[in-house]
């Protein structure tokens, strides 16, 4: 298995630097991850120093609560996308989800992934699994595939709890196909990412690909 094609190189502390989004890029260009995932304000940084890469930029809206109001949804996303973001990560409206509003989750999840689609780049949708019961991750998923985003994801890791195998499983069952999924938050080594994608998750969000990518280089043989 090339597990590092599954990764999002992930860097969202609020700490980070231009200097660390440098390093983390370099480490995706190293091991040929999938995307590098940063905050908005690095993905200028990011796209310049992914720039002769095939490794793809990735950023995270309405990140880390889904809180905010559709507008500023939209315009945070289109900003990203105007500065170079490939793959948007945007996370979904937990409250209205609680509270069974599910047209004004569809209708903003709609409008976001028609705004990034026209610009041919993909949405994924977080969840944050931790905080919805069974019924309401599955409608999720449902509202998510209507909206016609292209990933459903797991969780921010900045809440209380992460991805795990039975989320990642009725995930995959309930989108069927008609969608991908995203398992983020506590993967940090090789056999937590590989059971997740034996489970069916297409992409790992990440801060530990480079550690996971030695797991598999050891089970491998490659010293």
């Amino acid at each position: 298995m090339n597990i590092a094609q599954y990764i999002d190189h992930t860097l969202l502390r609020q700490d980070a630097t231009n200097a660390d989004v440098i390093v983390l890029c370099n480490e995706a260009i190293s091991h040929s991850f999938a995307s590098v995932c940063v905050n908005p304000c690095r993905v200028p940084i990011a796209s310049k120093t992914l720039a002769d890469s095939a490794v793809k930029v990735c950023t995270v809206t309405a990140f880390p609560l889904g809180a905010t109001s559709t507008v500023a949804k939209l315009a945070e996303t289109k900003w990203c996308l105007d500065n170079g973001a490939d793959e948007i990560d945007t996370v979904i409206n937990i409250g209205e989800c609680k509270a069974g509003n599910w047209d004004y989750v569809e209708d903003e999840l709609r409008k976001v992934a028609e705004l990034v689609h026209s610009y041919k780049a993909i949405l994924k949708v977080i969840f944050e699994n931790c905080l919805l019961d069974e019924s309401e991750i599955v409608q999720a998923c449902k509202v998510s595939m209507k909206a016609a985003v292209d990933f459903v994801k797991t969780s921010t890791g900045f809440s209380t709890g992460g991805a795990t195998q039975e989320d990642v499983k009725l995930m995959v069952e309930t989108v069927a196909g008609t969608c991908r999924v995203k398992a983020a938050g506590g993967i940090r080594n090789y056999d937590d990412a590989v059971t997740m994608i034996n489970l069916g998750a297409d992409r790992i969000g990440t801060s530990g690909g480079v550690a996971i990518v030695a797991g598999e280089e050891r089970v491998l043989g490659d010293y």
